[in-house]
């Protein structure tokens, strides 16, 4: 990958400058990454919060960049990892370090994920990108035509997907346990809503909220939105189906061998400018699939449910509650399941049910699907192709929210059909200084 640099000629060649723009310390010294035996350079956007365990998760190799906004958690990080460089601007550090690391970690909130990644991916360095993978649904589609164009290794951060049980319920449904399944239920119990604008407050010095903005429209700063309730904000974030959809309907993708969805709509309380719903409820369809008959799938969030749910019952006639899930229906039955277990109902249906032989194989570990595949050329299992797809699908969900319209979606094409105002929600216009 790139080639050693001994610590004389890289502080030559950039070192002076560096110091002198504060922008870094503690030089590291690069690795040849040319067997699976040694250590990526890796760069990381993002420290604290989910961006800190991300790093966490990738520190075998050598982390030798970080970059974030607020002086606090960069300070911090610094300290966790006192041989990478600190940057305030993410630009800057993947400029400055282009030609010293193989692999960038993304995990800002999400309106800054695409430039990021795409700027990392225009490099030719393999990308981690934290779900959603984007903020809008164009973003997610060029980042897909990016990785693939460029023969990158690159995962979505979906770390569920690695877990034993997403595989055994995958397992059951492609092995026809419930027979055919043409209807699919969806939910997720976080609620991300109220979200307003207080201004008037001073700046805390630790954060360059012109830098948090990034490619948002320039607003003063604002208190209650870094680090944590952007997720509530429309210009940051997408609510609850934006943030959890990624989670809960991936098994769903996979297990179905989903893409592209035909029909969208959706439906929840009267649309703002500024926050995110209280609730939402969205309508997909999708095609067949070869064998795979065409499939409705629903989502709900922050406390709606399916009414089917409330109708099932255990071996003893007990209700059965989950706060987050997924209820397949099938022609011979259904199978409910969350992160870490699944039934099958009836249950004296299936009480002598065996299921079938496993053939998926354990995850060595999200992380380290990605960090194994980038040292050995292989691939990983929510690449940006798959993870694009399904970010797609999800943020199509809030695009018809927003836009009151029924969307018939065409993927090849890339178009929303009779829903002009969905198809002007695809995408977003960036502020001056910031690109896709």
């Amino acid at each position: 990958m790139n080639r050693a640099y001994n610590r004389r000629e890289f502080l030559g060649q950039t070192g002076a400058g560096l110091v002198a723009a504060g922008y870094f310390v503690n030089p590291v010294v690069a690795q040849d990454s040319t067997s699976p035996n040694e250590r990526l350079n890796i760069a990381a956007v993002g420290t604290s919060g989910r961006a800190g365990a991300n790093i966490r998760e990738v520190a075998s190799q050598n982390v030798v960049a970080i970059a974030d906004i607020d002086a606090e958690f960069l300070g911090q990080a610094g300290k966790r990892y006192p041989a990478a460089r600190k940057y305030e601007d993410f630009r800057i550090m993947l400029d400055k370090e282009a030609d010293r690391i193989d692999a960038v970690v993304v995990a800002t909130p999400d309106h800054t994920h695409a430039p990021a990644a795409a700027m990392a991916l225009r490099l030719k360095k393999h990308v981690y990108c934290e779900k959603p993978l984007t903020h809008t649904v164009h973003e997610a589609r060029v980042l897909s035509e990016l990785a693939a164009k460029n023969n990158l290794v690159t995962q979505m951060g979906t770390q569920i997907h690695a877990g034993d049980n997403y595989r055994r319920v995958v397992e059951l449904v492609q092995g026809g346990a419930i027979g055919d399944i043409r209807e699919v239920h969806v939910w997720a119990g976080a609620k991300y809503t109220g979200a307003k604008f207080n201004t008037g407050s001073p700046l805390p010095s630790h954060v360059n909220w012109d830098l948090w903005l990034g490619p948002a429209m320039k607003r003063p700063y604002s208190t209650g939105v870094h680090p944590f309730k952007w997720r509530s904000f429309w210009d940051y974030g997408t609510g609850a189906l934006g943030d959890f959809g990624c989670h809960y309907m991936d098994l769903v993708h996979w297990a179905l061998k989903l893409k592209h969805p035909t029909r969208i709509s959706a439906e929840g309380p009267p649309v703002e400018d500024v926050s995110t719903p209280a609730w939402t409820i969205a309508h997909y369809e999708y095609p067949r699939r070869g064998k795979m008959p065409p499939v409705k799938l629903t989502w709900y969030d922050s406390g709606k449910r399916p009414a089917l749910l409330a109708r099932l019952k255990d071996s003893k006639g007990n209700p059965v509650t989950k706060g987050s899930g997924q209820l397949f229906v099938g022609k011979e039955g259904m199978i409910l399941s969350d992160y870490s277990s699944h039934r099958l109902f009836p249950e004296e249906k299936f009480a002598d049910f065996q299921p079938p032989k496993q053939t998926l194989a354990p995850s060595v570990g999200h992380h380290r699907e990605w960090i194994d595949a980038i040292k050995t050329g292989g691939t990983t299992t929510c690449n940006f192709d798959y993870s694009g797809a399904l970010t797609e699908a999800v943020l199509l969900g809030t695009v018809a929210y927003r836009s009151g319209e029924t969307i018939d979606w065409d993927g090849r094409q890339f178009k929303a059909n009779n829903a002009p105002a969905a198809q002007k929600l695809l995408h977003k216009e960036y502020r001056k200084g910031w690109t896709l």
